[in-house]
């Protein structure tokens, strides 16, 4: 792999990183069922370009993770969200997820937050494993949240402060 490098989203990723997203959908770490044509798109009114950190190295998107706000609420405006983190099937165990928590942090932090908070089923190991290497703790659990594949799974809730 040569030069890793994170940027902002631009609107003519859109189609690459739905691509991405499709491609490494799995129960391991998404909730909604696989999508079928016609395909939602990626950007929308709560997820813009300006919103979303994407990895790439030879001009190609190895992963991305999206910033968002955990609620409309002016009471918790100092809160950011991670609301959605993929990587490349054939870029994981690069530090390529590492390089993308990491920036997503710093740009939460240059943005005004305090905290930055994320979801993540209960057993996606190596996803819980990475946060909690990068000052992620578990802050709650909602027991066998969802039904996926025919198992319960838990909801665990992690933040840091910056």
């Amino acid at each position: 792999m040569s030069q890793l490098s994170i940027r902002l989203a631009l609107p003519d990723d859109e189609e690459e990183l739905a691509r991405l997203d499709r491609a490494e959908w799995s129960p391991l770490h998404e909730v909604l069922p696989e999508q079928r044509p016609p395909y939602r798109p990626f950007f929308d009114e709560r997820h813009l370009p300006g919103d979303c950190l994407v990895a790439e190295a030879d001009r190609h998107i190895l992963g991305y993770v999206r910033l968002g706000f955990p609620t409309g609420l002016d009471a918790n405006a100092h809160v950011r969200q991670i609301q959605g983190f993929v990587v490349s099937a054939q870029a994981r165990g690069r530090g390529v997820g590492r390089a993308l928590v990491r920036a997503i942090t710093e740009e939460a932090r240059r943005r005004g937050a305090r905290r930055l908070t994320l979801r993540v089923l209960g057993h996606n190991t190596p996803a819980r494993r990475l946060y909690e290497s990068e000052g992620f703790a578990v802050e709650g659990v909602l027991p066998e949240e969802f039904l996926l594949a025919g198992e319960y799974v838990d909801d665990v809730l992690m933040g840091r402060r910056l």
